[in-house]
């Protein structure tokens, strides 16, 4: 609350408020799990049933005490909604995609909306694991209000250690997908389909240069963007032609002094809102580092290592670099 207010005092006194024009500060955290405290890999859509933007993410279950990344899994997809433009999200339950029997693992899901039907593709883990590891696939849901989903199909992709699946849609009307495969030195991979349902996988990966996960493709100032977590802050490329790649810069990879922004954002999401490119992404504000994982002698994790938070922030494109300083005042408004 503190933080705010002076963010108000900064844009009153740097001439950014005038004639009574209402400036929106984002909450700094945006939202943090009120069930399990675990927040992350969020995606944020328009819900054209409820008139509302709602979050969707993977629900780690950091409260709950279990041998080391545990919590990490038997997952599902929590959902938050917000009805003043993003000032405040409300957890609203968790999504039921279950299609077989047991506690099983779902995250980082990945939804878009075409003709009436929105498209959700989730990573699927079967059962819950003490650590690391188990056979990761993509599954494709449809659903037309965002509660209700239908399972469609699992995707053949390039492994069986696929996550993090990134839809776009391209210029000449097909739709792109960029996913992790671990299998693959953990680099973004893709696949091609027409309709979203039939997907033909590409054999060369599209960015390969550094280990990363958690890619994210957007179109910004006349260019194509992609954000990719590598653990420390997010690596950003650009391209002309969403075909070839090229390293940008680095965001993100710095604490701020906003609450709970710290040390680094971690897999995030885009959306374009007029003229605005506003960034969720996660944080572990109770670790120095992103990948400060220790154990205690038990073998469990600290719970305030575990704990993770969301945030939002701008990006803003300057001398052809894509720049992300939450630590100035800007406007967070959700139409």
């Amino acid at each position: 609350m503190i933080f705010r207010y002076l963010l108000a005092i900064l844009f009153v006194s740097s001439g950014l408020i005038a004639n009574s024009q209402t400036i929106h500060i984002a909450p700094a955290p945006l939202y943090r799990c009120p069930v399990y405290d675990g927040a992350a890999d969020p995606t944020v859509i328009y819900n054209q049933t409820e008139k509302a933007w709602w979050m969707l993410y993977t629900q780690r279950r950091a409260n709950q005490d279990g041998a080391d990344v545990a919590y990490c899994y038997g997952s599902k997809i929590g959902i938050a909604s917000t009805s003043d433009h993003g000032q405040t999200w409300v957890y609203r339950g968790a999504l039921d995609l279950a299609i077989e029997k047991g506690d099983n693992t779902f995250w980082a899901p990945e939804v878009v909306y075409d003709n009436g039907i929105y498209h959700m593709y989730v990573a699927y883990i079967q059962g819950v694991r003490n650590h690391w590891g188990g056979d990761k696939h993509i599954l494709h849901y449809t659903s037309k209000d965002l509660w209700d989903w239908k399972f469609e199909s699992q995707l053949p992709l390039s492994s069986n250690s696929v996550i993090d699946a990134c839809v776009f849609h391209l210029p000449d009307g097909k739709w792109r997908m960029w996913y992790k495969d671990e299998n693959h030195g953990s680099v973004s991979m893709t696949a091609e389909s027409p309709d979203l349902y039939n997907w033909t996988m590409q054999k060369n990966p599209a960015v390969a240069d550094r280990a990363h996960e958690g890619p994210k493709v957007f179109r910004f100032k006349e260019k194509y963007w992609m954000v990719v977590d590598q653990w420390a802050g997010l690596a950003v490329y650009v391209s002309d032609d969403c075909n070839t790649w090229k390293f940008n810069s680095v965001i993100l990879d710095k604490s701020s002094p906003r609450n709970e922004d710290t040390p680094s954002g971690a897999h995030a999401d885009v959306i374009m809102v007029n003229d605005k490119a506003y960034i969720f992404y996660f944080t572990h504000p109770g670790r120095k580092k992103h990948t400060e994982a220790p154990n205690e002698s038990n073998g469990v994790l600290p719970y305030d290592l575990r704990r993770s938070s969301i945030q939002v922030a701008e990006l803003k494109v300057i001398d052809d670099k894509i720049t992300c300083n939450r630590d100035e005042p800007f406007d967070f408004y959700l139409p």
